[in-house]
Parts: structure tokens; C-alpha cells; sequence
């Protein structure tokens, strides 16, 4: 099975916490760091019309979320199961 991709930054405050919430629902997925990444950056900014939105979560059915809060991901998330 494909794993979440997660698009974002180490300073991003909704990053670290979208990150949080993935670890603690032990949920397999991949990292893309779009300050050190510049094909990750292109994908953000392709998907968020120019702008550099993080957390963008790529998932395996490739439906998008971008900025999610707690709740829209955790609901996304239980969809998954």
C-alpha cells in the first residue's frame, strides 16, 4: 500500500502538529521537507497554486489536505481504516 505523503517544514507549527497526530495513530508515511526539497517545493506550490501551503498531505487514494485541523485530519485518518 502507498504511504501518506506529508509536505512541510521543521519551523511549520501545523506541520509539527499534523506530524504529531500521524506518529501517535502510528500511521506509516513519508516526509517531505519543502525547504530542503526543491522537487517537494514544486509539488506544493503546483497543487496550491503558487503558494508554498504546509502541511500538505498527499493521501494513498490521492485525495489532498492542506492546513487540516485536528479534526478534518483525524476524520480523513479514521476513513483510512
Amino acid at each position: 500500500m502507498l504511504k501518506i505523503r506529508i509536505y512541510g517544514t521543521a519551523w511549520c507549527g501545523d506541520c509539527r502538529r499534523a506530524l504529531r497526530i500521524l506518529n501517535e495513530r502510528k500511521i506509516d508515511f513519508e516526509w517531505f521537507d519543502i525547504g530542503r526539497d526543491s522537487l517537494a517545493e514544486k509539488i506544493v506550490k503546483e497543487i496550491n497554486h503558487g503558494n508554498r501551503s504546509v502541511p500538505t498531505i498527499i493521501f494513498p487514494d490521492e485525495t489532498i489536505l492542506v492546513e487540516p485541523s485536528n479534526s478534518a485530519l483525524n476524520h480523513k485518518l479514521d476513513s483510512l481504516e
